[in-house]
């Protein structure tokens, strides 16, 4: 039987959420403190990158994915300042922008714990019958 990477990457987003959301934390707790700079992890794509996983074309009838940094380097081009600012304390923490992280991080966090459950649910079902 071949391992199912999958859970593995669920669970490693699963971590990565973790530590994003005691970064979002940090930086609610921190938001009145003067000269404070706001942190952020990098993103999610940026640590799955360092993985090296690669899709395996295992028959010349599948379809290669050629263009696929070009997306990649798209999204990266539509980045820049992000517009919320830096206070006269000199902190640079925004309740609101941190909000938007938390919600963003919530969310992920969900998608994970879905996967998860389906494929439990999945392997349960494999094993009863």
């Amino acid at each position: 039987m071949q391992p199912l990477y999958l859970l593995g990457l669920a669970s490693r987003h699963a971590q990565w959420t973790t530590l994003r959301q005691a970064a979002i934390a940090g930086n609610i707790a921190n938001a009145n403190t003067p000269g404070y700079q706001a942190m952020d992890v990098a993103p999610f794509s940026a640590v799955l990158d360092k993985t090296r996983l690669a899709m395996a074309r295992t028959d010349g009838g599948h379809l290669e994915l050629p263009a696929a940094d070009a997306i990649r380097q798209g999204h990266a081009a539509k980045g820049g300042k992000d517009g919320w600012g830096t206070t006269l304390s000199g902190n640079s923490v925004s309740l609101e922008a941190e909000m938007l992280k938390a919600d963003e991080v919530n969310r992920a966090y969900s998608l994970d714990t879905t996967i998860m459950r389906t494929f439990h649910r999945m392997l349960l079902t494999s094993v009863k019958t």
